[in-house]
């Protein structure tokens, strides 16, 4: 399945200093009359949700919304499953996602993915699964407001969710209407050529080396996440993570990379650069800087580049009281909070990791599978219609394919330099 992209930047006193990103495809809702929606498969969540018809914010009129009326398939149930009574009052939920929060009550219907076919029809019936739904009736306007897709599908662990059935993939699984129980997802280097997820199993083409599995840690916790043996910042050790204590989460649904708050600043510094000169437009990503090592206990090895890590805009730093002026190389990192189960050593591995590594969910045997991604060659927009050259049939074959894929991105930003943003101290 495409996946649409958007950008959304982050603006720091009047400029612009990253983006934050957002994947997501499409999937059809109740029946017999299929309901259009937009999602993020989110592998850091357990739920559905989507927004409801009775939900008459700002925020929910920018997005698509469940009619509860138009599906005969659905059903009215509470938490537990259990169908709601006539005249009984309906169990709500309050699910927080980031740096957002929705809040809803349940139903049970039909969730279809919508692929691409020959014919251009809806996805058939062996892309469906009866799931229990979140319906939002009030939603934040950050981080919904600014992101075009409607709604989520969890694909964390059944422990992530209230309960199994809330679970879309769990349920799938279950069904046994998968040739295997595992997604792949791939995001692609190129706006020109859609990123992408596959259910039923993990896509060879989008892999460019074997694939090294790591098991889950703590299962029971519903999380993709995997124990950290240790991490080095060009080749030096991070003394936070030597003891073994580290964890980390595959997280589809996150842009950045997680830091814990304990180490974020010590790796701020770290992964610094200093520019020489004063470069009037600079595109930090393509300056030299350490490597990021992440080692995982199954002996998987994760390497990030400046290429993987760093912010496109570099900082210009004026000192007043000298007039000196340096402009400097920064990573984007996110803090992660301190959790109660999770501990004080948790890192989130978002899209920096997700892009330049492939990576598989196995739900039977509770593995990721790690493989550098292959990145299709760019393949400029032709108006003549023909086919291959030279013989290639399976690339000309994935070309074709390729052209068939409709997906979006809206929101990118300038693909050249950019001007440091000024800060004085």
């Amino acid at each position: 399945m495409p996946l649409d992209k958007q950008y959304v930047p982050v603006v720091r006193n009047g400029a612009t200093v990253a983006h934050k990103t957002a994947y997501f495809g499409k999937v059809l809702v109740g029946a017999p009359t299929q309901q259009a929606f937009t999602v993020v498969f989110d592998t850091g969540s357990g739920h559905v949700f989507l927004p409801s018809s009775e939900c008459s914010s700002e925020t929910c009129g920018k997005h698509s919304r469940y009619d509860r009326s138009a599906s005969a398939s659905a059903v009215d149930i509470n938490y537990d499953g259990n169908k709601v009574s006539a005249g009984e009052d309906r169990d709500e939920v309050s699910v927080v996602y980031g740096t957002g929060e929705i809040v809803g009550s349940f139903v049970r219907d039909s969730v279809c993915l919508s692929s691409p076919s020959p014919s251009g029809g809806a996805a058939d019936g062996s892309a469906c699964t009866s799931v229990r739904v979140i319906l939002a009736t009030e939603m934040t306007e950050q981080p919904f407001g600014a992101f075009r897709f409607d709604g989520v599908i969890g694909l964390g662990l059944d422990a992530l969710a209230l309960d199994p059935e809330f679970s879309f993939f769990g349920q799938m699984a279950k069904e046994g209407s998968l040739a295997e129980a595992r997604f792949g997802y791939f995001l692609s280097h190129s706006d020109s050529v859609p990123s992408e997820i596959s259910f039923g199993g993990h896509d060879s083409r989008r892999v460019a080396s074997e694939l090294q599995w790591a098991p889950v840690h703590r299962p029971e916790l519903g999380y993709w996440q995997v124990q950290i043996r240790s991490i080095s910042i060009g080749g030096e050790a991070l003394e936070a993570c030597q003891d073994g204590s580290c964890t980390a989460i595959a997280d589809t649904g996150t842009s950045l990379l997680g830091v814990p708050k304990q180490a974020l600043r010590k790796m701020h510094v770290q992964l610094a650069r200093k520019v020489p000169g004063d470069p009037d437009l600079l595109d930090c990503r393509q300056f030299h800087g350490p490597e990021i090592d992440i080692e995982l206990s199954s002996g998987v090895r994760l390497q990030l580049g400046p290429e993987d890590y760093s912010r496109a805009a570099a900082m210009r730093v004026q000192q007043n009281s000298t007039n000196r002026t340096q402009v400097v190389c920064r990573a984007s990192l996110m803090p992660v909070e301190p959790d109660p189960s999770l501990g004080a050593k948790a890192w989130i591995l978002g899209e920096p990791v997700l892009r330049k590594y492939y990576t598989a969910y196995d739900w039977q045997t509770k593995q990721i599978g790690f493989a550098l991604a292959a990145q299709p060659s760019e393949e400029p927009a032709s108006s003549d219609g023909g086919g291959s050259s030279g013989g290639d049939l399976a690339a000309g074959g994935e070309k074709e394919e390729r052209r068939q894929q409709r997906h979006t991105v809206t929101g990118a930003p300038r693909s050249e330099a950019v001007p440091p943003a000024v800060v004085h101290i």
